[in-house]
């Protein structure tokens, strides 16, 4: 999942295709993006079984790590081109803009979400406290335990990160960091990879700690003070930024992208089946002990605050595996003949679709999401109530995205000015 813009993905340059050569478009970026939208809208379902089974129970990295990661990648189509053609001045003005962009839905997700689960609490159906589940104390309630007048400034200028609510103030440090990676990019990729890598190094809590060297995240509750044991940005965006470039230099075509031999398909099938035992799903339904040993003694390793280094090695063997089943341009994934490749290239399109507009997608799942928990507690938490609730928060989901493509086509300009 991404949020860059446009959302189309990259193609060959015209000159190096013959003149007759039908351009066949890509849709790998757009699939696993649209895949990852909608195991988000599980995942932050409260309560929701399904996300018992989703893939991210079944290894380290999950969801978030295809949505940085493919954002990377559609920001090396969305912005790098622009760098490219216009410059390093007008490319960062871009970059610019989009920040603003996300930090206001970043703000509207908020405030649309804390007004709902104001409105849920108080309903005489309601036996629940839904705004206290994301721990907004301090926006309701008049504390005795923190000293913060200003509340609001501090949201406002991302120094408090409520729960649920730091994907977008991740993306947006990400993203400042764009116009020195490019630079650096250019000069020699290898500059570009011992920054990153630095970054983030020092933003590995654990290992920054038992070196005495400070710890590279922001506090997100400032109220508190600089206590070492104050909450940080869940989503630390100096760890976080490593699988964001990876996918940005791949795009970019600093990175070659990796052959596909037997040798390296089996090497990374190993990675992705040796790590189930250790995954969740090995903990909860093979009941391993010592799996479970094995991740208290290992946190630092599969942070996901911190985005730790199994979580990496993890995501990108799974990647790689995705991508070789996907085939060349995702002609695997592509729809078939007859009546069933029919049906399937209907669920194809609308996944490509819920891909290309994840900006639009990923705020209304998140408003949705706490929605259909509340809808699940009221309607209590049958199976076939639960399926109901997870097809209508996708049908939200498929909704926005085709509204958004349609406003993205502004069709009251006249055609010729579009």
């Amino acid at each position: 999942m991404t949020f860059a813009d446009p959302t189309h993905t990259q193609a060959a340059p015209a000159a190096a295709a013959p003149a007759n050569a039908v351009r066949v478009r890509d849709i790998r970026l757009d699939f696993f993006r649209g895949i990852a939208m909608f195991i988000i809208l599980f995942a932050h379902t409260p309560g929701n079984f399904i996300t018992s089974w989703i893939p991210a129970r079944f290894g380290f990295s999950d969801a978030t790590e295809i949505f940085v990661f493919c954002s990377g990648m559609a920001s090396a189509i969305a912005f790098g081109a622009t760098f490219d053609r216009a410059g390093w001045v007008l490319g960062t003005a871009r970059v610019l803009y989009r920040i603003w962009q996300v930090y206001w839905a970043h703000i509207g997700l908020f405030f649309a979400t804390a007004a709902m689960l104001a409105f849920l609490t108080d309903l005489e159906i309601t036996t629940r406290n839904y705004w206290g589940q994301l721990n907004l104390w301090m926006l309701f309630v008049e504390g005795e335990h923190w000293d913060n007048p200003n509340i609001l400034f501090s949201f406002m200028t991302l120094q408090w990160v409520p729960n649920l609510f730091d994907i977008l103030p991740m993306y947006m440090v990400i993203l400042a960091m764009m116009p020195i990676v490019i630079v650096l990019g250019r000069t020699h990729f290898a500059l570009l990879a011992i920054a990153s890598l630095t970054l983030w190094f020092f933003g590995q809590r654990a290992f920054m700690e038992s070196l005495g060297l400070p710890y590279l995240n922001f506090t997100a509750e400032p109220w508190v003070g600089d206590d070492d044991w104050q909450r940080r940005w869940f989503l630390n965006p100096f760890g976080w930024q490593l699988v964001f470039f990876t996918g940005f230099a791949f795009m970019r075509g600093w990175i070659p992208k990796p052959p596909v031999t037997p040798v390296l398909i089996a090497i990374a099938a190993f990675v992705v089946l040796a790590n189930i035992p250790l995954s969740n799903i090995g903990v909860r339904e093979f009941g391993f002990d010592w799996a479970r040993e094995w991740r208290i003694d290992n946190r630092q390793w599969i942070s996901k605050t911190d985005f730790g280094l199994l979580r990496y090695v993890q995501f990108l063997a799974l990647a790689y595996v995705c991508w070789v089943i996907a085939g060349d341009k995702g002609n695997r994934i592509r729809a078939g003949t007859g009546a069933f490749g029919r049906a399937w290239n209907v669920v194809l399109q609308i996944i490509l679709k819920v891909g290309q507009q994840s900006l639009a997608v990923f705020v209304v799942s998140i408003f949705v999401a706490r929605f259909n928990g509340f809808a699940m507690d009221v309607l209590e938490r049958e199976t076939a109530t639960v399926l109901a609730v997870n097809a209508f928060g996708c049908g939200c989901l498929i909704l926005t995205a085709y509204l958004a493509g349609w406003f993205k086509t502004t069709p009251w300009k006249p055609k010729e000015v579009r």
